[in-house]
């Protein structure tokens, strides 16, 4: 499975684990970012579990 990094940020930013300043932020600010799938938010909660993290 194939997982991106705005996707673990984005359940990391669910749980609370704070994440740094994102360096290359959009210019507009209502622009639109993917969401996670019900089903990689899954495998990414089990992972972190998994390490500790939450």
């Amino acid at each position: 499975m194939k997982v991106s990094s705005l996707y673990i940020a984005q359940v990391k930013q669910k749980y609370g684990i704070i994440e740094r300043e994102n360096y290359n932020k959009p210019k507009s600010e209502n622009a639109r970012q993917p969401k996670c799938p019900p089903e990689k938010e899954a495998a990414i909660t089990e992972a972190l579990k998994y390490f500790g993290m939450i």
